[in-house]
């Protein structure tokens, strides 16, 4: 089965100096019937203007991820972490009992572009942590490169929960091949681009798809793409 969200139908939002959308239900936008996927409950696409961000706040018993798109992003915590990260960089918080951030833009003439990942931890109430990591730009294209899974590598950072998000580029009339074991979910979002399905539906950038029952995917590019897509138990 695969069900696809349009950008039109993710709750829009202009703050001034933060704008984007939210692909499931998120702060003041509530939908009973999007609230989750598997154990992902969130999916922002935000943009913060330059010397701009959120103060400190606090999480607990989320996986939180950051996807740098454009621009850079400051994060800190009461944990003693402080990190800048661009392009290339992913940010995991795993919140556990308890942990207060602070993430903002600390460009002074450029916005920052991120995806903000939010995913359930396999286990409640664990120590609170946060890492970093980087993957090479160049070995997106024409493939699906995983950025994020539960074993950490060298250009893999891991999280507390049975899953994988890859990142990847194709270029107009390439095609990305996408497995997973049987069973399993895919949550897929276009950055850039134009991508078709293999049911022949077609994602614009912001649109997102929900997919079960489906072990391989040939998701083909119509122009040049970047897609990110989540293997979820």
């Amino acid at each position: 089965m695969i069900k696809v969200y349009s950008a039109e139908s993710a709750h829009q939002f202009d703050h001034g100096w933060l704008k984007g959308s939210h692909s499931f239900s998120f702060g003041d936008f509530y939908d009973p019937e999007n609230t989750a996927f598997g154990p992902m409950r969130v999916c922002n696409d935000d943009t913060i203007s330059p010397g701009r961000g959120f103060g400190a706040h606090p999480h607990s018993d989320m996986e939180i991820v950051s996807i740098v798109l454009s621009g850079r992003l400051r994060h800190e915590d009461n944990l003693g972490n402080v990190a800048e990260t661009t392009f290339g960089g992913i940010q995991r918080m795993s919140a556990g009992t308890g942990a207060i951030h602070t993430e903002h833009n600390p460009s002074d003439s450029e916005p920052v572009r991120l995806l903000q990942l939010w995913f359930m931890p396999r286990t409640r109430g664990t120590a609170p942590s946060y890492t970093t990591g980087r993957f090479d730009p160049a070995k997106l294209e024409g493939r699906l490169l995983a950025v994020v899974a539960t074993e950490r590598t060298a250009e893999i950072v891991d999280i507390a929960q049975d899953m994988t998000i890859y990142l990847g580029r194709a270029g107009a009339g390439q095609e990305l091949n996408f497995q997973q074991a049987p069973g399993r979910r895919v949550f897929i979002y276009l950055i850039e681009g134009q991508l078709k399905l293999p049911d022949n539906q077609v994602l614009l950038p912001g649109d997102s798809a929900r997919i079960e029952d489906y072990s391989e995917l040939l998701l083909a590019a119509e122009v040049d793409t970047l897609v990110m897509a989540i293997d979820l138990p």
